[in-house]
């Protein structure tokens, strides 16, 4: 069995907002790291500024790696950079570990653990939470999925750019649990725009309304983090409603499955199709109080 402390090489596959700060932070950790992107040119910028190789397929990033991250869009995305052609699965040697960082469906992270198994290594799902500037400061929070003492292999690397990394019960675990998340997100978002524009409609300084609540019961990361941005209309950065729509569609379609009323999220997410439908796919989640404007 490899252990965590001898890991040396490992492997990212996607250099997205997300997976390039977090194949930086591995590098700045003492890995020797081999970067696989879609788009070339994103590789070879990501090598200039770190020490580390590019890889031509997932395939090659993967043969000698004894972990392979991967972050890229949505389930077909990442089957493609595991089994597809060229995938990281027709590489990786025995016990060496696949850790998908994609927010994905569950039912996709138990199909690629058995296929794992089959082939003698370890899968993990471990989507994770914090957005493009947690990835950046190496503070994400990570809710895995797994058998644990394949999880506790990769745990020490992956605490490379997270401040919270936790097992959360099997296969598909970590993206139930990622589902909580985008469910409570959207919640807190809806809620903190009809309160910032009734404070407005109020005649009441919205920034002293927000600065004295956030000491109390209502506070919240995205109150404390997005509050004045939404009250002063930007909306050019954070986590896009494009993604925030793929996330709940997520929810939903395990909502359906699982038999858990969801009549706020789906509101919601009819809400963020209205963004869409207003050209704002690529605005912040925070968006939703254009709507109420």
């Amino acid at each position: 069995m490899i252990q965590a402390s001898l890991i040396q090489r490992v492997a990212f596959l996607g250099l997205g907002t997300m997976g390039y700060p977090m194949a930086g932070h591995l590098c700045k950790n003492g890995y020797h790291v081999t970067v696989y992107n879609r788009t070339l040119s994103k590789a070879e910028k990501w090598s200039a500024q770190y020490v580390g190789q590019v890889a031509k397929t997932p395939a090659d990033a993967a043969e000698k790696a004894e972990i392979i991250f991967c972050c890229v869009g949505n389930d077909n995305d990442v089957r493609a950079m595991a089994t597809g052609e060229n995938g990281a699965f027709s590489a990786m040697q025995t016990e060496a570990v696949f850790v998908d960082h994609t927010t994905t469906s569950a039912k996709l992270a138990r199909e690629l653990e058995q296929e794992a198994n089959k082939r003698g290594f370890g899968f993990i799902d471990a989507p994770v939470s914090g957005g493009q500037r947690g990835a950046e400061d190496g503070v994400l929070t990570v809710m895995a999925g797994g058998q644990s003492e394949i999880f506790e292999r990769a745990r020490p690397v992956i605490e490379s750019y997270a401040c919270a990394v936790r097992l959360m019960g099997p296969a598909g675990s970590g993206q139930l649990t990622k589902m909580v998340n985008q469910i409570c997100i959207a919640g807190l978002l809806q809620g903190l725009s009809e309160g910032i524009n009734f404070a407005r409609n109020a005649g009441l300084d919205v920034e002293r309304v927000l600065r004295v609540i956030d000491q109390g019961a209502a506070q919240s990361w995205q109150m404390e983090n997005r509050g004045l941005s939404m009250a002063e209309g930007r909306f050019e950065f954070g986590f896009a409603v494009d993604w925030m729509r793929k996330d709940l569609g997520l929810c939903l379609d395990e909502a359906d499955t699982n038999r858990t009323p969801l009549p706020i999220t789906a509101l919601i997410d009819q809400f963020y199709a209205r963004i869409q439908q207003q050209g704002g796919g690529r605005w912040d989640t925070s968006s939703l109080i254009r709507l109420l404007e």
